[in-house]
C-alpha cells in the first residue's frame, strides 16, 4: 500500500484571512523551538501555514527552515490529526535548521499536533 505524500496547492494555508483565523483560534503548542497553532476547518482536509521571521536570519536560513519543515509536514501528514489547518512558527534563533535532524522536526510536529488536538477544550 502507498500512501500519498504529496504537497498540493491544496494542503497550504494561502490567504492572510486563513493564518489569522488559526491565530485568532488560540489554540498552540511549543517545543524543540516551534509553536504550533492549530484550528479545525470545514473541508476536512490538514492543511499547513508556515511563519519564519526574519529575526531567525537572512533568506537562506529562513528558506531553509521552511523546506525543513514543509518536508516533514508532507512526510507526516498522514500520521496528524485529521481535517485541521496548522501553522507553525519557528521561534528560535539558537538552533539553525541544519542542526535539527528531519526526524526530529518530523517527530516535533506529530507530538505537537497530538498534544493539541488531545488537550481539553478543543472543539473539532
Amino acid at each position: 500500500m502507498t500512501v500519498d505524500e504529496s504537497f498540493p496547492p491544496a494542503a497550504r494555508l494561502h490567504s492572510p484571512l486563513d493564518f489569522e483565523r488559526v491565530y485568532g483560534y488560540r489554540r498552540s503548542a511549543a517545543g524543540d523551538g516551534l509553536v504550533l497553532h492549530a484550528c479545525p476547518n470545514q473541508s476536512g482536509d490538514t492543511r499547513l501555514g508556515v511563519s519564519v521571521s526574519r529575526r531567525i536570519g537572512g533568506a537562506v536560513v529562513r528558506n531553509r527552515w521552511k523546506r525543513r519543515l514543509r518536508e516533514a509536514f508532507r512526510r507526516m501528514r498522514p500520521r496528524l490529526p485529521q481535517g485541521n489547518d496548522y501553522v507553525v512558527v519557528v521561534r528560535t534563533r539558537q538552533v539553525p535548521a541544519g542542526a535539527i535532524g528531519a526526524r526530529q522536526v518530523e517527530g516535533t510536529l506529530v507530538a505537537l499536533a497530538t498534544r493539541l488536538v488531545g488537550r481539553g477544550g478543543y472543539r473539532h
